[in-house]
Formats: structure tokens, C-alpha cells, sequence
């Protein structure tokens, strides 16, 4: 299958979001844009009306390499996923999810300095998504299987082992476990 034809496939949502973190991060390595022009700063968003920068957090995954193949790999596989799995034929809702998590990682964003939140929406992506699959084994490298609803912990612990801050991961894990909750009670009250 050519690359037109896949990006093609993909859902609005989730290609909509994967072009926009592309053009961000390349446009950033390319020096067309600058790193300090889009990260979260909560006075720069209130105090100087510079509400870009509640966007442009989430579109924003470091410099081209071989991590950010790995973030752009996540995105896909379960943002996709979500939206023509749980989501299917609602991607306004799927959207809506994406934009209820920007704004609690947004929200959390001030007290644990992180100016750039796309690794944390991709996590609540992958515990939403795990949480939603529970019955589906998974294998980590080959070495462990285990289901579903675990992935989150076995990547933040994965994160941990290669010293990289937890941080980022339990943020999404936690707008996750809200967003779950928060389905979870309004689907009781229908």
C-alpha cells in the first residue's frame, strides 16, 4: 500500500492530529518555527493572550529521531484504533474525549512543569485504550505477555528503566483513569 493511500485511510480525527504533530515537529527541526513559540506557560497563555500555545503543547514531540518515530508509532496504532474501534462512526465524540484529556493534562500542566503535553495525550490514548480492550494479550518485546489493561504500567515502567521521568506517562495515565471514571458514571445515569 503506497504512504497516500494509508494516510488516506486514516480516520479525520487521528489524521488531522498526526499531520499537525508532523508539520509541528518538522517545522521545528527545520528552525521554521521555534520550540519557545509553542510550549505551555501558563502567563504567556493569560496574562499575554498567546492561547496558541494551548494547541500547539499537544502537536509538539521533540526533535526527528528514533523517539519521536516511537510517539508518532503509539499515536497511530491506538488513536486510530480507538477511533474506528470504540469510537466508530463518532469521531466528533472521539475529539471531544481528546479535547476533555488536553484539558486536564492542561490543567495538571502548571504543577509539575511540563511545557509539552503530546506524550502525555498519547498515554491517556494508550490507557484508554487498554482500558477498553481488557481481554487482548500483549506481548513486550517478546519477552512477557500479559492483557491489555497493564500496557500503561509495563511502558511507564519501560520509562523508568531508561530514565526517562514518569512524569509525563502518569499524567495521561491519570487523565485517563478521570476520563474512564467520568464515562463510566455517565453511562450509569442513560
Amino acid at each position: 500500500m503506497a504512504i497516500e493511500d494509508w494516510y488516506k485511510q486514516l480516520p479525520p480525527v487521528t489524521r488531522a492530529y498526526i499531520t499537525l504533530c508532523v508539520l509541528t515537529t518538522a517545522g521545528c527541526a527545520l528552525e521554521v518555527i521555534t520550540p519557545f513559540n509553542i510550549y505551555f506557560n501558563a502567563r504567556l497563555i493569560f496574562q499575554k493572550g498567546e492561547v496558541w500555545r494551548l494547541l500547539t503543547t499537544f502537536m509538539f514531540f521533540g526533535s526527528l529521531g528514533l523517539d519521536f518515530v516511537f510517539h508518532m508509532f503509539f499515536l497511530i496504532k491506538y488513536s486510530k484504533s480507538l477511533e474506528e474501534g470504540s469510537f466508530r462512526g463518532r469521531s466528533a465524540d472521539f475529539l471531544w474525549m481528546l479535547l476533555i484529556g488536553g484539558a486536564v493534562l492542561t490543567c495538571c500542566a502548571p504543577f509539575v512543569n511540563i511545557q509539552f503535553l503530546g506524550s502525555s495525550l498519547t498515554f491517556m490514548m494508550v490507557y484508554v485504550w487498554a482500558r477498553r480492550h481488557q481481554y487482548v494479550n500483549l506481548s513486550f518485546l517478546g519477552i512477557f505477555t500479559f492483557t491489555a489493561p497493564y500496557l500503561p504500567w509495563v511502558l511507564l515502567a519501560f520509562s523508568v528503566v531508561l530514565r526517562s521521568s514518569p512524569v509525563v506517562d502518569l499524567m495521561g495515565m491519570l487523565a485517563g483513569m478521570l476520563l474512564a471514571c467520568c464515562s463510566k458514571c455517565l453511562l450509569r445515569q442513560k
